[in-house]
């Protein structure tokens, strides 16, 4: 497994999204269990979550806690896992998203989440998404209170402009760590935040990182022509989403995707893209 750097922070340069492990859908605790430990055994040691990952009304903080219980079943060998988790949204379990950026709901939330995590600081804590009720350097100040506290470790932002990513930069005092918003084959909107990013010495983690290329896309598609990470893929013996993984990874040193998975071998192909290096040639191909 090669490696990237958070803040200082070395991580696994493919990391695992949780979230498929705790909503609709999701598995029993058990595959959800062994595909936390997959990823363990694939190297990899970054794992998003957030306390808003969860399915029904009442469950707040589902995934986090099933996070909490891999981690503590897997042994010394999760030690060195940089566990990220996100405040800010919340689920009433009809299948909708809030949004809560207000400073005091953010510290009620990270409070929370230590309790879940069972630790006393948080790796990586992000704001999940700018909640347009509430002046977003307050919401982002919140974050720097609770880091200056020792509560987190680091702090991120989601689903942002780049103009937030300078705000935040500015109330952070330069300690931003990383942003993390949606960057695919399928969604190219974020590319300037990519970028910035990588000017600023930020971590970007894109998330839904598969889409246009991922089983899922595919089969509600039906029949469609081969792209060119499948082609790819074929050539080099391996599935297009590795393939796609890699094309992430090239963009910058500074980008660690997170694909979301619910089975051992779906994370343990995305933790091989970390491995696959795509040619020039073969950069040229794609999107």
């Amino acid at each position: 497994m090669r490696h990237r750097l958070i803040a200082g922070v070395e991580v696994s340069a493919v990391g695992l999204g949780a979230m498929p492990l705790s909503i609709e859908g999701r598995p029993d605790e058990a595959r959800a269990v062994a595909t936390v430990h997959a990823a363990l055994d694939a190297g990899v040691t970054l794992i998003d979550t957030a306390d808003s990952y969860h399915w029904h009304a009442g469950e707040a903080g589902h995934n986090e806690r099933l996070i909490a219980k891999a981690l503590a079943g897997y042994g010394a060998g999760a030690d060195d896992v940089l566990v990220a988790t996100k405040g800010g949204r919340g689920r009433p379990g009809d299948g909708s998203w809030s949004v809560h950026g207000d400073p005091r709901h953010l510290r009620r939330a990270c409070e929370d989440s230590l309790r879940r995590l069972g630790v006393e600081s948080i790796g990586l804590y992000q704001l999940h998404k700018p909640d347009p009720d509430v002046p977003f350097e307050e919401s982002v100040g919140a974050l720097r209170d609770l880091m200056d506290e020792g509560k987190i470790r680091l702090a991120g932002i989601s689903n942002v402009s780049a103009e937030q990513v300078r705000q935040a930069g500015r109330v952070l005092g330069g300690r931003l760590a990383s942003v993390q918003n949606r960057f695919s084959p399928e969604v190219r909107d974020g590319a300037d935040v990519l970028r910035l990013c990588g000017e600023l010495g930020v971590a970007f983690l894109p998330w839904s990182p598969l889409g246009g290329v991922s089983r899922s896309a595919l089969e509600a598609a039906g029949p469609v022509a081969e792209t060119p990470f499948h082609v790819i893929g074929r050539e080099r013996g391996v599935s297009p989403q590795r393939v796609c993984l890699a094309w992430h990874l090239a963009r910058g040193p500074h980008v660690i995707p997170i694909p979301g998975a619910s089975r051992p071998a779906s994370i343990l192909d995305s933790a091989a893209a970390a491995e696959l290096v795509l040619t020039p040639s073969e950069l040229a191909r794609l999107p």
